[in-house]
């Protein structure tokens, strides 16, 4: 247990914050406030307790944990010499952590009731404190808005990682059956030339190969490409084609029907027919598997193109000339796996030749995250819809994010925009998200706005237009 000690001048000599104030405060802040000692290991602050004292480290150390549920999480250390709890003009009313000392502990403490009196007795000392809280309330905004980007990027991983594993998983089944056909195409052109095809045919074999690796075929549904798949199975039958429906899959992917191939085997013997489709389906067959592959590599290059865009690797921190739609797009292209996990309607309505505004991309990217985030939980499991839109007015570029949500109740639309405000469960929410997207609104002298009624929820961003 605490015990409390005798008031010694010379245990606040140990404090920076106190050096160099006259001795009569020195005297007034013994008298006004305590000496406690505490164990190795003993709890000194419980978290929900009232925010209710000044504390300095005049031995030992104050180790800070964030509590949640069972687990207790290191947060921060106030180590000696240094001041902690609450100070002068701070509006922080219950501690949030739990406060453990570390080691053999010495506090001193001034209780929160004192604080008027100590304005009296030394307008100095009131003073550095303030310093203090400012530099704190500053770390502890740049630390927010480092977790809350890592949080978001948090949950975009694993929606990227879907978006990477699709595109590289297509490209190693391309790539085994490209390999199977290129290996089979010697014994398919050698089965051909012994059938011995006339030259003629061979040119009008390989114009139609030439022609049908360009074509693209209209999509068709399940039902009607399986009739179309039995109807040439028939007729490959019927020229003499023993495995016909082998065939066809590669045939009508390149668009080739009956009435494309009825000319080219006119010009080929009963035995070259078989062996000439055979060496056509499997050559258009390698080319299709070959524009598989470049289409799925260029799919990673945009997703990775979309995340250098979305964290700013590659340009420096400044602010440039910018198209807000190219980093709502790398956001929401980032987002697109958990539009498709939600089967979003994802609608974006831009205006052509939108002006360019003066901003860091990397801090607008993270408004564009917690933006869309927030209009994803409020989404609907079913018939969610999404519109973005971007428009020109009155010398700002208006950015719009709106969802078909439940809405926001008027009670809690007053207070969306206030620091750790959540109406999301413990452990989801920080409450820090949106106060950091109106901060950097604010800060490219802009602002956010919200409205929102059932069904019906928008979040405006008006930036102003590059001079």
């Amino acid at each position: 247990m605490s015990q409390l000690l005798p008031p010694e001048a010379a245990a606040l000599s140990g404090i920076p914050t106190f050096q160099g104030l006259p001795p009569a405060v020195l005297d007034w802040l013994l008298q006004a406030g305590e000496l406690r000692q505490y164990a190795p290991g003993e709890v000194i602050v419980e978290p929900g307790s009232p925010a209710d004292r000044l504390v300095a480290i005049v031995a030992g150390a104050l180790q800070f944990y964030a509590v949640t549920n069972t687990q207790a999480s290191p947060v921060f250390r106030v180590e000696p010499g240094q001041v902690g709890g609450v100070l002068p003009y701070s509006r922080l009313q219950t501690f949030k952590g739990q406060g453990i000392a570390v080691g053999d502990t010495i506090l001193y403490t001034l209780p929160r009731s004192e604080f008027s009196a100590l304005e009296h007795h030394s307008p100095a000392l009131v003073q550095r404190l303030v310093g203090i809280m400012n530099d704190r309330a500053r770390d502890e905004v740049r630390a927010q808005e480092r977790d809350d980007k890592l949080r978001a990027l948090g949950k975009l991983s694993a929606g990227l990682s879907h978006e990477l594993n699709n595109p590289a998983a297509a490209i190693g089944r391309a790539a085994d059956a490209l390999n199977k056909h290129l290996c089979n195409s010697p014994m398919l052109l050698k089965n051909l030339m012994l059938a011995g095809p006339p030259t003629t045919a061979m040119v009008a074999l390989k114009a139609l190969a030439s022609e049908s690796s360009e074509r693209q075929p209209p999509a068709l549904s399940a039902l009607d490409r399986a009739d179309q798949e039995d109807e040439l199975a028939d007729w490959l039958e019927t020229q003499g084609v023993p495995d016909g429906y082998a065939l066809t899959d590669g045939l009508l992917a390149a668009g080739l029907t009956a009435a494309q191939l009825t000319p080219l085997l006119a010009q080929l013997p009963e035995a070259a027919r078989a062996p000439a489709l055979a060496w056509l389906e499997a050559h258009l067959t390698a080319l299709r598997l070959t524009r598989d592959i470049r289409e799925a590599s260029q799919r990673i290059s945009t997703l990775v193109s979309d995340v250098k865009t979305y964290s700013h690797m590659d340009r420096a921190g400044g602010r440039e000339p910018l198209a807000v739609t190219d980093g709502l797009d790398s956001t929401l292209n980032i987002f697109a796996h958990a539009l498709r996990d939600k089967n979003v309607r994802l609608t974006r309505d831009y205006v052509p030749g939108l002006p360019l505004v003066m901003g860091q991309a990397g801090s607008l990217n993270q408004v564009w995250t917690n933006l869309i985030d927030n209009a994803l939980d409020a989404l609907p499991a079913k018939g969610g819809e999404l519109l973005v839109r971007a428009t020109a007015q009155n010398g700002f570029v208006r950015i719009d994010i709106q969802d078909n949500g439940a809405g926001i109740t008027p009670e809690v639309l007053a207070h969306m925009f206030e620091p750790f405000y959540t109406t999301k469960p413990p452990g989801e929410g920080s409450g820090q998200g949106l106060d950091i997207a109106r901060r950097i609104v604010q800060e490219h002298g802009g602002r956010l706005e919200a409205a929102s009624q059932p069904g019906k929820t928008e979040f405006s961003v008006w930036l102003p237009v590059k001079m």
